[in-house]
């Protein structure tokens, strides 16, 4: 495609109108432009929240480097920065993981499961933007994990 297709294509998909209101249902077509673009706006606007936060924690802890003459108290602020850092590496992968979801949307393959290529339940999908999987086959997944967990 050339370059003047892929802005016609970005036009268009830009003049999708949601209200403020709109939910995707079941009774309009799987992945349709107006639930891509809900999907989209979704995985954006959490995207943003969680990089929001990102820099509030880097400010803090740049803030926080401080000298704490008591001991305990500066073994209780190491604790709490720790806990901030494991919990901003858990985002930071959610992050990745959104990114990837709005890959999946520009390239047409969002809400399809990766491993039975069935469409993911629209339940499930505003739940879980980021699912890859139809609630089956994680399920599945799951407890082939558990048994060579266990192994």
């Amino acid at each position: 495609m050339n370059d003047a297709g892929r802005e016609e294509d970005a036009d268009m998909k830009a003049e999708v109108f949601l209200s403020e209101d709109y939910t995707p249902a079941e009774d309009e077509p799987f992945m349709n432009e107006r639930q891509l673009e809900y999907f989209r706006r979704k995985l954006t606007n959490w995207k943003n929240e969680l990089l929001e936060g990102s820099r509030d924690t880097i400010e803090g802890l740049q803030d926080g480097t401080r000298a704490i003459p008591d001991v305990a108290d500066r073994a209780s602020e190491e604790t709490d920065r720790a806990l901030e850092l494991r919990t901003r590496d858990r985002q930071r992968k959610l992050v990745s993981k959104i990114d990837a979801a709005l890959r999946r949307i520009q390239e047409g393959e969002f809400g399809y499961c990766e491993v039975t290529g069935d469409p993911i339940s629209l339940k499930r999908l505003n739940a879980r933007p980021i699912a890859t999987m139809s609630l089956e086959a994680q399920e599945r997944h799951e407890r082939r994990e558990k048994v060579h967990r266990d192994d």
